[in-house]
């Protein structure tokens, strides 16, 4: 017998390991690269933010639709950068919550737990509502004479109740099925496009593109690449299936990149695209109530418009179970570092969700919506709140790792100039984006800014709370070995797995 068959079968014992991980009931490493990146990609929802997120722009800044969002491209490029140095180090299903933890300690931690709880949910909301919106727009093309509140309102319903059944039923399903419906919906809108452009004809891509416009105001462009943001957020939520991944540390940093960079092609095609389009026709995009249907009609491309309606909703729909998947998990996360009720923390017994914060989050989610509905409140209106509201909540936890990632390098010894310019730039950036987000909405006399101040007072009163019931323990749990999965490994009573 060599000495490494020796070592195999009678392992030196190797004390200091749990004998579960802290994150136990998840089920850990089952899903590999395509299913991480299927979740990021359901979350950011490219076929639907393609046709919807470019008219948001527009509508703040027109003359530079393309360039704000190139600009929000780079940006995320930068912010996926920053969030891959703590993917690539460890495996934590609550994300950027856990990291900022880990970097700034625990109210920075709490604080980002509750910036990207917002944006999760108000995106989630808005996804539903966006789903809801184009499905009653299908059927209303066939029985105009529809009571629209109360079909929207039941889309609404039927769409809460079909992510709730994914979301418990496992996370192989709900991702695989995110993937299959947004490819489909992706290549429906890709082929839309190129149609398009080749209807339209040559394309002035410099006056296209916004290049030297005198008359841009700063402001205006700042507010626009922030909406331009919104079509991106959501790329980092491959994170929060870390744990339930196979090499995560390789595969969520490439989950999270690859699905920015994708998505931003698919923007700048649809942005060149629809102000081309409208630039042709003499009409303003910006007062446009569904932009890819109006051109479809006047190219002579009027079928696909509908089939582009069914992609977009279905889009939606996968945006809504990407981005409750996301949302489920850091309120896990949360529970297991005590924050929240250790009920959150419960986990399916079966299929290794969690089932728990599951029946937490979902009625919420969907009363919110349902309440628009009902009341009668337009739809297109409150898409722009709650986008509005997530993209705060999102920029707000974005800047927090930002901050987070060259603490956390610096003390364990891994800091790299070129990792503290990238955050830093993208911190700042972002920052100041949002600063004239805020100052545009509030001269648009909009309601986001309303919305964010009451869910600061809010968010600040429940961490106060929560603060106070955690105590001085350190926050940001993570996944860690087991001793079953080390050779020789020993249970060590005083392990935090063993809790």
């Amino acid at each position: 017998m060599t000495a490494l068959a020796r070592a195999i079968a009678r392992p030196a014992p190797v004390a200091g390991f749990g004998d579960r991980s802290p994150l136990h009931g998840l089920e850990r490493r089952r899903i590999g690269i395509v299913d991480l990146a299927a979740q990021s990609v359901a979350a950011v929802a490219p076929a639907a933010a393609a046709t919807t997120v470019v008219l948001l722009v527009a509508g703040f800044a027109p003359g530079a639709t393309v360039a704000a969002i190139v600009a929000a491209a780079i940006l995320s490029l930068g912010v996926a950068r920053t969030i891959s140095q703590f993917a690539r180090r460890f495996a934590a299903t609550g994300a950027l919550y856990t990291y900022t933890a880990r970097g700034l300690g625990t109210r920075a931690g709490l604080a980002a737990g509750a910036a990207i709880l917002t944006g999760y949910g108000a995106v989630a909301m808005f996804a539903l509502l966006g789903g809801a919106y184009y499905s009653t727009y299908l059927v209303a093309g066939l029985w105009p004479s529809i009571d629209r509140p109360l079909v929207t309102a039941l889309f609404v319903v039927g769409q809460g109740l079909l992510v709730a059944f994914v979301l418990v039923r496992g996370i192989r399903i709900s991702a695989r099925a995110a993937l299959v419906v947004e490819t489909l919906s992706v290549a429906l809108i890709v082929v839309l496009l190129i149609a398009l452009l080749v209807r339209i004809g040559p394309i002035d891509l410099t006056s296209v593109a916004g290049i030297g416009g005198a008359d841009l105001d700063p402001t205006a462009f700042a507010a626009a690449a922030v909406i331009a943001l919104t079509a991106f957020v959501g790329f980092e939520s491959a994170a929060t299936l870390s744990v339930e991944s196979v090499s995560p540390l390789r595969n969520v940093p490439r989950a999270i990149t690859g699905t920015v960079v994708l998505s931003g092609l698919l923007y700048v095609l649809a942005a060149v695209t629809q102000v081309a389009g409208f630039d042709a026709l003499g009409a303003d995009l910006a007062l446009s109530a569904s932009p890819v249907n109006e051109l479809a009609e006047a190219y002579g491309l009027g079928g696909w418009g509908v089939v582009a309606d069914l992609g977009i909703a279905a889009s939606f729909l996968a945006c809504a179970i990407g981005t409750t998947t996301a949302l489920v998990r850091v309120l896990f996360a949360l529970s297991r570092d005590g924050v929240l009720p250790a009920a959150v923390g419960r986990t399916h017994p079966r299929f290794g969700t969690p089932a728990a914060a599951v029946a937490w989050a979902l009625p919420l989610i969907t009363a919110v919506p349902v309440g628009v509905a009902a009341t009668g409140i337009d739809t297109r209106d409150a898409m722009h709140v709650t986008i509005g509201v997530g993209a705060a909540g999102y920029i707000v936890a974005y800047i927090l790792v930002c901050v987070a990632a060259p603490v956390f390098l610096r003390r364990i010894g891994e800091s790299t100039i070129g990792a503290a310019v990238v955050a830093g730039v993208s911190a700042l950036a972002l920052a100041a984006a949002l600063v004239s987000f805020f100052v545009d909405d509030v001269a648009s006399g909009g309601a986001v800014v309303a919305s964010v101040a009451v869910l600061t007072v809010v968010s600040g009163v429940v961490i106060a709370v929560l603060r106070r019931r955690h105590g001085p323990r350190a926050l940001g749990v993570y996944d860690e070995p087991v001793a079953a999965q080390v050779l020789g490994g020993v249970v060590s009573p005083r392990h935090p797995g063993d809790a």
